[in-house]
């Protein structure tokens, strides 16, 4: 992302990132796992650039997608009004292409997140649109203070909307992006936008990755989810909080929100607690995880009222940092950003604005995170020695973190899947270990 005032990848973005083959943090910058600062782009990736940027090229690009466009049943005086002098955006080019070296962990987030100012603006914007977002509430029953934490984070309450034309960013990514199919369908998603009137093609503004609004939504999200709630004829998720708040409870609701229900909890575990369990592909029932020891954190017995529903046990920052048992609602949430720690800011933060929130347990902060070359070495020594991480991509996904769990049983360590200096260091012993002669 181009803007250090964003601190979170949106719903769109996420799915933008998977669709053109991006990690989160090359896709949004600042994401859920944020970057320690804003990646400057290297040499190579500026000669890529310059490269790849042909005007006849393009030229011969655009004239074959205006082709399409027209059998599509677009005007031709439409398409010639947005791309008759449109050119490639170079800065698009280098964020597609970048890919830094080094995250934030996941306390670190949490702590810009969280912050004083945005807990405060928060608070505030509650009260001023008390009215609207009782009416969201009703109609789609989904918690306002989840809602207020969206905008925050998506856009800083609907200040930092992004400022790269959607079109151009879209036509250059098409032209010259890693999933160029992706971003020709999001092309078409926008000037459906445009053709229904709801903005004019200078004003639809947003992310280089083509999301836009208050809650960054790309086109075709935006197609499927994003209402007029404010019943001036319009969605207009730029300038109106009404259309943008209600746009991401459509959405939430629509990615089975459940009413009433929270988001989770912070809890403890006991002392012999299998930490294998804690993966959010493994549900069991509330009732289940107390029969195991699990309580709220403090030692308070989980919610009778909860037990028969189902969720799953959150370890953020390993075994030895704070934990969490997370219901329906996260999940609904991860919908929005496919990120734990995003979807533990939202919970938090909507938690934050009501007095609540403040996590008991301390973060592991003596850990540094694994720098980009590191998770890739990482993979590569679990794959040498036989864990079957899945592949070398330096996304520490499921499979690389059930590879690590089989590594970790093998040592008797806390199988809790989470990748440190300390697991890196061990598995390079190993495998000094495995050579013949030492």
């Amino acid at each position: 992302m181009l803007k250090k005032a964003y601190l979170s990848c949106s719903v769109s973005q996420a799915l933008a990132a998977s669709a053109l083959g991006l990690t989160l943090l090359s896709a949004c910058g600042s994401s859920a796992v944020q970057t320690a600062a804003e990646p400057a782009a290297s040499t190579p990736v500026l000669a890529m650039v310059e490269d790849v940027i042909r005007p006849e090229s393009f030229a011969a690009w655009r004239d074959e997608f205006r082709q399409q466009v027209l059998e599509q049943g677009v005007p031709a005086d439409l398409f010639e009004r947005i791309f008759a002098d449109m050119q490639v955006d170079p800065a698009v080019i280098k964020a597609d292409r970048s890919q830094p070296e080094f995250t934030r962990p996941v306390w670190e987030y949490l702590d810009g997140a969280l912050s004083s100012q945005r807990l405060g603006t928060g608070q505030r914007l509650l009260l001023k649109h008390a009215d609207a977002l009782a009416a969201i509430e009703q109609r789609y029953g989904v918690d306002r203070h989840v809602l207020v934490a969206i905008w925050g984070l998506e856009s800083n309450f609907g200040n930092n909307i992004g400022d790269r034309n959607v079109m151009r960013s879209l036509a250059t990514l098409a032209y010259e992006g890693r999933r160029p199919d992706f971003a020709r369908n999001e092309l078409f998603a926008a000037l459906d936008i445009i053709r229904n009137g709801d903005i004019e093609p200078d004003n639809m503004v947003g992310s280089w990755a083509g999301a836009m609004g208050q809650t960054q939504f790309i086109p075709s999200t935006y197609n499927r989810y994003a209402v007029d709630f404010d019943g001036d004829g319009r969605r207009d998720v730029w300038q109106s909080s009404a259309d943008a708040l209600g746009s991401a409870a459509h959405y939430l609701s629509a990615s089975n929100w459940q009413p009433g229900q929270p988001w989770g909890m912070e809890i403890s575990v006991p002392r012999q607690f299998n930490y294998s369990l804690a993966d959010m592909a493994v549900r069991k029932t509330v009732a289940e995880w107390a029969e195991l020891g699990v309580t709220e954190v403090g030692g308070t017995p989980l919610d009778p009222s909860l037990a028969e529903r189902h969720a799953s046990v959150l370890l953020p920052a390993g075994y030895r940092g704070p934990a969490f048992l997370v219901l329906n609602n996260f999940r609904s949430i991860l919908r929005y950003n496919n990120s734990t720690s995003y979807a533990l800011a939202i919970g938090l933060l909507s938690e934050r604005f009501q007095g609540k929130g403040r996590v008991q347990a301390s973060w592991p902060t003596e850990d540094k995170p694994l720098s980009r070359s590191e998770r890739h070495e990482l993979q590569e020594r679990l794959q040498a020695a036989g864990f079957e991480p899945g592949g070398v991509d330096g996304i520490l996904g499921a499979n690389t973190r059930q590879a690590i769990r089989r590594f970790q049983q093998m040592r008797g360590w806390p199988a809790d899947g989470y990748a440190t200096q300390g697991l890196l260091d061990a598995l390079r012993a190993h495998d000094q270990s495995t050579v013949p002669g030492l």
